[in-house]
């Protein structure tokens, strides 16, 4: 048996050949599967963020609603509480009021006698100084 080696790659090229395209269009066939996984992957995850995203605006909106709420309570509070201390501080005005006005000579000496008072007292601490 002759064998030419000339002969035998040109009677194995066709089939070299034949092997070379199967192995080509496997590969891309690979590489279109990957392709159409990666784009169903991608489409899950994207429908699941967009139904997470919706579970989540609602609490967001639900917490917003709630922070709200509790700022106009406190403002609300806040409003009340001076307003109860501004009538208390105009009954103790008109309180004071009456009373040095119904006792003058009194008020004058109790008024002397804060005064000194406080006098003493600055000076007391001036001298610990």
């Amino acid at each position: 048996m002759n064998t030419n080696p000339s002969k035998i790659v040109q009677d194995s090229m066709p089939a070299v050949r034949q092997a070379s395209e199967n192995l080509l269009h496997g590969a891309e066939k690979a590489m279109e599967n990957t392709r159409e996984y990666a784009n169903v992957a991608l489409d899950k995850a994207e429908h699941k963020v967009r139904e997470l995203r919706g579970q989540v605006d609602p609490i967001v909106d639900m917490l917003a609603s709630k922070a709200q709420h509790l700022a106009r309570q406190s403002l609300d509070m806040a409003s009340e509480a001076k307003e109860r201390a501004q009538q208390s501080l105009s009954r103790a005005t008109a309180t004071t009021t009456r009373y040095v006005a119904e006792q003058p000579l009194r008020s004058v000496l109790i008024a002397a006698a804060v005064g000194a008072s406080v006098a003493l007292l600055i000076a007391a601490s001036r001298k610990r100084r």
